[in-house]
């Protein structure tokens, strides 16, 4: 056989391969990615049937010592078999028992539109690599601003890859505003600082270091006992910076922290730090508001609580009525950040950053000339020329507009209300235990958060004491161990099939006499979760 017969069969078998690899790989079979797909779910659902444990013991030394890449090509079932054990260890969060964090069950019309994304799998950096999927995160940015601003004028945003990167936007957009062309030429010598409350989330302390600020140049203000900032104390810090010359880039609200749902007063916020600012002949901070998890209290801005189309309780339509007040605040925000994977139901990553006006996102801006092989890009449609990402996916587009249309306004506010309602009823009956003691009882939200004492103490006094200074933090503290003790103990005898999977927090975001209190916590984002569940938390409360 020559040599060229031979580099013959060799091409032809090269051909072949490839033909298959064009065939199994990159040509759509709907009867096979079906049958795999129906797999999944049939799986998913025998999962639904089990009680919210941890299905199967996780090891990770074996998964390092174990990165195996099959050597040949196979097919779209090996595919499968690679990842099917992990998908069946990883819990869908569906049970009506999952009560731990701010996170619920993906809703299903965001399974449409992230499906629809991943078939297309745009890229929104430029309309180039996006088409149509870029006019569709405009759509989403301008309906979510338009909701949470309440029908601003010319916002426009971004989807991230997360709460903590909208965070890092709005403290990016702040630090160019009091250091003009610090993007470029940094901060030199200036010595920026950032505040927040002491309910605000870890993320900012993040930011604070990623931007080079320093996390040391992050202050915190103390909040009161709604969890909310207390506006005397944000004065007095912003004195001091002030009368130390340093410049104050951000200013962080929250609304909706995550452990008991405190939400900052947003307009009383800005009309001070817009005065100290004058008062001291200092930029205005950028007022971001990380509305992570409270955003959702938006979806009530044009409810009817005089007729009250949903019949809601007369506790809750106060709730509601509150929630419709505190949303309101927003309009006063520069910036803020949602995440609709939260209790928008959406997949990750779907958070957003959004600005209440458009012009701020020149803070960001770089020229076409710094980005060669985006060199088509334009201002009006193009995030690439701002945004932190090179490669943004475009679920969180897809995943907003097919919930809030699938969904819609009302909805929302049926599956909100669901959660505020039992919030509500939990905190109600713990009252009724003595040795019990609710924490977040002013706080508007789907939260409760708690303490557990033995039986005999009285928890409310307690904190009355610690509120006062009549107790010392040594017995403060053996308190907190008590606490932790009793809600390990029912983590230990739990009854898988009946009680609730809750979580601790060792400091739900208020401080008295400097003292963080942790807490025992339930959050309600499940929509399956009814009155049943939260009577069984009582239950093996009394059972301890």
């Amino acid at each position: 056989m020559t040599l060229t017969v031979m580099a013959d069969i060799i091409q032809a078998m090269n051909r072949e391969q490839l033909d298959k690899i064009r065939q199994v790989f990159f040509t759509c079979n709907r009867k096979e990615l079906m049958g795999l797909l129906n797999e999944l779910l049939y799986t998913m659902e025998a999962e639904e049937l089990l009680p919210p444990d941890h299905l199967i013991s996780r090891n990770y030394d074996t998964a390092q010592a174990n990165p195996e890449i099959h050597t040949l090509p196979g097919n779209l079932r090996d595919a499968r078999d690679a990842i099917f054990p992990y998908f069946w260890g990883t819990d869908g969060w569906f049970s009506k028992l999952h009560l731990e964090n701010v996170k619920g069950p993906a809703n299903y019309a965001s399974l449409v539109g992230a499906i629809a994304c991943l078939l297309k799998n745009p890229n929104l950096c430029v309309d180039t690599y996006s088409q149509r999927s870029n006019e569709l995160e405009v759509k989403a940015i301008t309906s979510l601003a338009n909701l949470i601003f309440y029908h601003t004028q010319q916002p426009w945003g971004v989807f991230t890859m997360g709460g903590t990167i909208s965070n890092l936007y709005g403290g990016r957009v702040g630090l160019e505003k009091v250091i003009p062309g610090a993007m470029q030429k940094g901060m030199q010598s200036e010595r920026p600082a950032g505040v927040v409350s002491e309910a605000a989330h870890y993320s900012n302390r993040t930011v604070a270091g990623w931007l080079g600020m320093g996390t040391e140049q992050l202050y915190t203000v103390a909040t009161d006992n709604s969890c909310a900032m207390r506006i005397d104390a944000l004065a007095r810090r912003l004195d001091e910076l002030y009368s130390d010359g340093q410049k104050v880039a951000f200013v962080i609200a929250t609304f909706g922290s995550t452990d008991a749902f405190g939400v900052d007063d947003i307009g009383d916020i800005r009309q001070l730090i817009e005065d100290k600012a004058r008062q001291y002949d200092m930029p205005i901070p950028q007022l971001h508001v990380d509305a992570a998890v409270g955003w959702v209290l938006c979806f009530f801005h044009e409810y009817d609580t005089r007729n009250n189309p949903l019949e809601l309780e007369p506790d809750v339509l106060a709730d509601v009525e509150q929630a419709k007040r505190k949303a309101g605040t927003l309009r006063y925000a520069d910036s803020i950040t949602i995440d609709f994977h939260k209790m928008g139901w959406g997949h990750y990553p779907s958070s957003a950053f959004i600005v209440n006006r458009r012009d701020d996102l020149q803070c960001l801006f770089r020229d076409v000339e710094q980005i060669p092989y985006f060199s088509e890009a334009q201002y009006r449609r193009d995030p690439a020329l701002f945004t932190l990402e090179c490669s943004r996916p475009a679920i969180g587009p897809y995943s907003v507009m097919a919930a809030l249309n699938g969904i819609g306004l009302v909805g929302y506010q049926i599956l909100i209300a669901h959660g505020m309602e039992l919030a509500r009823y939990t905190r109600q009956r713990l009252s009724e235990l003595d040795y019990c003691k609710v924490l977040n009882d002013r706080c508007t939200g789907t939260h409760a958060v708690w303490w557990v004492l033995p039986k005999g103490r009285n928890a409310g006094d307690i904190i009355k004491k610690m509120e006062s200074g009549d107790i010392s933090a040594g017995d403060a503290q053996r308190y907190f161990t008590e606490v932790k003790h009793q809600f390990d103990k029912r983590t230990a005898v739990r009854k898988p099939e009946r009680d609730a999977l809750l979580s601790y927090t060792t400091s739900m975001g208020y401080y008295p006499r400097g003292l963080a209190l942790p807490a025992w916590k339930a959050v309600f984002f499940n929509p399956h979760t009814d009155h049943r569940v939260v009577d069984d938390i009582i239950t093996s409360i009394e059972e301890l």
